[in-house]
């Protein structure tokens, strides 16, 4: 799908909050309600715009902990990749898996409640996965955390 400027200023505007009525988001991208639920549609179908979700305060549910967890495979593969993707699909607390360039090979981020619950992950982790190593990063403070996308 190509984008134009005005859909530009829609994935803003939706990144900025998707919960605003589309009279209010035409309003503010310069298009009518209907040419704008219709670029929003075309967005969806076409996958530019994968969803909307609410964003939640990791504190106030329980889980201010933020790890970013650093594995690395004994022998690559893309069994061992499948693997790992399957163990950390339906863990809650693991919200990204990535696979990078380099030494490290794989790192994971997790919003949990403490130490407690990393060591629980941890076990699960090391119990499920055959893995040559594996460590953590903890986040002191966060400086910027930002879903938006420069569109």
């Amino acid at each position: 799908m190509e984008i134009d400027d005005a859909d530009r200023r829609i994935l803003r505007i939706l990144q900025s909050d998707s919960s605003l009525p589309l009279e209010e988001i035409g309003a503010r991208a310069g298009l009518s309600r209907n040419a704008c639920w219709r670029r929003i549609r075309a967005m969806e179908a076409a996958g530019v715009v994968r969803g909307r979700v609410a964003l939640i305060d990791p504190s106030a549910v329980g889980c201010p902990l933020t790890a970013f967890i650093h594995l690395r495979a004994p022998h690559p593969s893309p069994d061992w990749v499948k693997t790992l993707a399957e163990v950390t699909a339906p863990m809650p607390e693991i919200l990204s898996v990535y696979r990078l360039s380099g030494d490290l090979g794989f790192l994971l981020k997790a919003q949990i409640a403490g130490m407690a619950a990393y060591d629980s992950l941890y076990q699960t982790l090391i119990s499920r996965v055959d893995l040559a190593e594996i460590s953590a990063s903890f986040v002191l403070e966060n400086l910027k955390d930002s879903t938006a996308l420069p569109v």
